[in-house]
């Protein structure tokens, strides 16, 4: 499992096999506001970025929190 994939499963309290390009906000009960904040603390932490308010808004599946990531110039295949 990912990196970024462990952040979904350990923020949002969801089995790996949920995590696809296709979850995306409110698709599961925990990612809520409040699982979206713990979810971005989450994805901070693993990566050592600052997410801006931009990105933390648009992040609204897994697929866009990788390009979110890789516009950052982390290379999420070797996080």
């Amino acid at each position: 499992m990912s990196k970024l994939a462990n952040c979904f499963v350990e923020a949002l309290g969801i089995s790996p096999e949920q995590v696809t390009d296709d979850l995306a906000y409110q698709s599961v009960p925990r990612w809520d506001s409040v699982g979206h904040m713990a979810l971005v603390a989450s994805i901070e932490d693993a990566f050592g970025v600052t997410l801006d308010t931009n990105d933390i808004i648009a992040m609204s599946t897994f697929a866009r929190a990788r390009e979110i990531l890789q516009n950052s110039g982390i290379n999420i295949s070797a996080a």
